[in-house]
């Protein structure tokens, strides 16, 4: 199969049922909130520490005396001299309860990122070959999950192992050649180096990339993927390298649009669109090519509906199923809201002892606001938040909540310090009447999504029903998207500027 038939194919398979292959992508994006769950835990409990113990009045009291204004970066000895006197300040926060506390926290959550991504991963790979053959991809991707986590886990610490190894080898010839023979010898040793070790790391790469379609497509071991993968590049080396090509000039696509946008406020979008479009597109087209060399993928024929008619279909069902979902789980949506305003609470009480000292102003934030740079922005974090909140409760419900009670925190906080509240309240409320109750949707649905998959767990819900589970709540996150983007507009456009005149 040549590369333009496997790019065809793959983009037909993204278009047809794509709620049955992305909800695993959108499950990617909430492995750091999954993850920082137990660094949140950990700091709570340096907090506690801090409070108990009066360190964090006596570092109030320090602070009270300080200077907190930033200087003009552009000055480095400005800026040395106030990190230096803000230093004692915060010394008392510092203690070895508190440090173990997050070191601890900080390992756990790093130890939890891994087997999490493995997890995710063997799911993805697991949906699109099942995608490819024409089979519910949801229900693979959920076997996936459970039975080649491990695989995965062991595939991806080998890519580290060699490269390390490769690195390694590379220091340890140069540092040799640089005390037989001299800074020249080892000058031209070490370029030599860098060119053969960069070879290698590319082959490994490449090989590597491969490896999780052998997985999936030949149910095979870490080994046995990889001696796959190097079959397919030996056998088919003008393929290895378009697809290597292809991936190469997606990142740097999403990368360039990332900087141009990042000046715009728009980087959030372009981060959101490589989680759940440019990767599966590069899983698919790198499965296809390998499952074509193996003959055992069926890729299949593109929708009837144009692409328009796929979108507006997909806004109007996730709508539809956004206010049903609502309708149906009342109480879940009433625990959810209590936790939030609980965060509130807990922020604007913990900021109290701060109220003048570390002030923040609405309107210094909003200084160079350019509205159509601040919708885009305001979409692309909000929906970033409430997929990961959403899809995050599939590990036991708690990150969603977590989730939605450090947000409750971060808001509370922030109005506890603000310098003019009646102007913060003013530009949230316009807003905030769609932002807010869509964010608590998305904790509702992930404390849904948290029962569901301990009923799976438990055995009490089959494959089927967990992956209906699943489909339904990426209709939802659709829905959810479609009015953050309203919010989106009403916060890039009008919030800002029409309470100024009586305020």
């Amino acid at each position: 199969m040549d590369l333009s038939t496997a790019v065809t194919a793959t983009v037909s398979t993204l278009r047809r049922r794509p709620a049955d292959l992305l909800p695993f992508y959108f499950l990617g994006t909430a492995v750091p909130v999954i993850a920082r769950t137990v660094l949140l835990v950990a700091l709570a409990g340096a907090y506690l520490h801090a409070e108990l113990t009066g360190r964090l009045d006596a570092a109030g009291e320090a602070l009270a005396g300080t200077d907190l204004t930033p200087p003009d970066v552009e000055d480095p000895e400005a800026v040395q001299r106030w990190a230096e006197g803000l230093a004692p300040a915060l010394e008392p926060l510092v203690s070895p309860t508190a440090v173990a506390l997050v070191a601890v926290g900080s390992a756990a959550a790093v130890l939890l990122a891994v087997l999490a991504y493995a997890a995710v991963s063997a799911g993805q790979m697991s949906a699109v070959i099942a995608r490819l053959r024409g089979e519910r991809g949801l229900t693979a991707g959920i076997a996936g999950v459970r039975g080649r986590w491990l695989t995965f886990l062991g595939l991806y610490v080998a890519e580290l192992l060699l490269w390390l190894g490769v690195i390694l080898l590379a220091s340890v010839v140069v540092g040799v050649a640089s005390l037989a023979g001299g800074p020249l010898v080892g000058a031209l040793v070490g370029l030599v180096a860098f060119v053969v070790g960069g070879i290698a790391l590319l082959l490994v790469r490449i090989v590597f990339a491969f490896a999780p379609p052998a997985i999936v497509v030949d149910d095979a071991g870490v080994v046995e993927a990889v001696e796959g993968a190097g079959g397919f590049v030996r056998a088919n080396p003008v393929d290895a390298i378009a697809y290597l090509v292809v991936a190469v000039g997606v990142v740097v696509a999403i990368s360039s649009a990332a900087s141009a946008l990042a000046f715009l406020g728009g980087g959030a979008v372009v981060a959101l669109a490589s989680a759940v479009v440019a990767a599966p597109a590069l899983d698919l087209l790198k499965t296809v090519l390998y499952g074509d060399h193996r003959g055992t993928v069926d890729p299949l024929d593109p929708p009837e509906a144009g692409v328009r008619a796929q979108v507006t279909g997909g806004v109007r069902r996730g709508v539809g199923e956004t206010l049903a979902f609502v309708r149906r789980t009342p109480g879940t949506h009433l625990l959810v809201a209590a936790v939030g305003v609980a965060g509130g609470v807990a922020g604007w009480t913990l900021a109290e002892p701060f109220v003048g000292i570390v002030p923040t102003s609405i309107e210094a934030r909003l200084a160079g606001h350019l509205p159509p740079a601040a919708a885009l922005e305001f979409f692309g974090n909000n929906w970033t938040v409430t997929i990961a909140t959403a899809f995050g409760g599939v590990a036991l419900v708690l990150p969603a909540l977590s989730s939605i009670a450090f947000n409750g925190v971060a808001l509370g906080a922030i109005a506890a310090l603000e310098q003019n509240l009646p102007a913060l309240v003013a530009f949230v409320v316009p807003h905030g009447l769609l932002e807010i109750p869509a964010i608590v949707v998305s904790g509702a649905l992930g404390v849904r999504l948290g029962v569901v998959a301990w009923r799976a767990f438990r055995g009490r819900l089959s494959r089927v029903g967990f992956a209906d589970a699943i489909e339904n709540a990426f209709w939802v996150t659709v829905g959810i998207g479609a009015f953050l983007a309203v919010a989106a507009l009403i916060e890039g456009f009008v919030s800002p500027y029409y309470w100024r005149p009586f305020l």
